[in-house]
């Protein structure tokens, strides 16, 4: 497929998956090499323990899930003609992980650097937290269909916003059988999911906004959402 493919242009992108292989090493060497030491040393706690054995065991998994991954697109599919490319499932199986991986390990550093604050547990609290992991989970789900997008280049389908064509629900999204097949396979349905995904995330970020301004929040938290609305709508 790729016959006319000169050697500067093999050389690109043998250097781009040379050096992410060497970045997610480095990665690994820089997590693991400090968390040996101050295990050694004894600064760590039990529960703390726990984590840097469960976050080293994330960075592997990582490693591994990615080697699977491009595994995938060395395959030779004798009944498909289309450009070689990576298994979009798990495409969105790395960049899953990878996420996992770095919330977690925020999590666990601003644990340890920001004591958490000592609130009231009111009703409305309540329902601001759960409103944030809901929030955090769509976001989330958001950011792995961005990976089937990826993967089915699903991109370039269609170019324009807010309809798809002169449609605004293609003529094509249910082309696959079974239904269910089209909302990983499909690139039209994948694309039209991504949309509405990130539609429904920047409604739920601006909404989790605008009901924090009606509790009495630390600066912190108050600084966390709005950066949050920032980053959602630069995103």
């Amino acid at each position: 497929l790729n016959h006319d493919m000169t050697l500067p242009e093999f050389k690109f992108i043998w250097y781009m998956e040379y050096s992410h292989r060497m970045w997610g090493r480095a990665v690994g060497l820089a997590y693991i090499l400090p968390a040996a030491y101050f295990w050694r040393r004894g600064w760590l706690s039990r529960p703390l323990k726990g984590c840097v054995l469960a976050l080293c065991g994330l960075v592997c998994f990582q490693g591994l899930l990615g080697w699977y991954m491009v595994k995938s697109g060395l395959e030779e599919k004798p009944d498909s003609y289309d450009i070689p490319r990576v298994s979009q499932y798990r495409l969105a199986a790395h960049l899953g992980s990878a996420l996992v991986l770095y919330s977690a390990s925020l999590w666990t550093g601003l644990s340890l650097l920001l004591p958490p604050h000592k609130l009231p547990e009111t009703k409305q609290l309540l329902r601001l937290r759960h409103y944030a992991h809901g929030t955090t989970a769509l976001i989330f789900l958001t950011a792995l269909s961005g990976a089937f997008v990826a993967g089915l280049d699903a991109g370039l389908v269609y170019n324009s916003f807010p309809k798809m064509g002169e449609r605004w629900i293609p003529d094509d999204v249910l082309a696959f059988s079974p239904v269910l097949r089209n909302i990983f396979e499909n690139p039209t349905t994948v694309q039209f999911d991504h949309r509405i995904l990130g539609i429904a995330s920047v409604t739920a970020v601006t909404a989790l906004y605008l009901f924090s301004r009606k509790i009495p929040l630390p600066r912190r938290t108050r600084m966390a959402v709005t950066s949050l609305l920032a980053v959602a709508c630069t995103q």
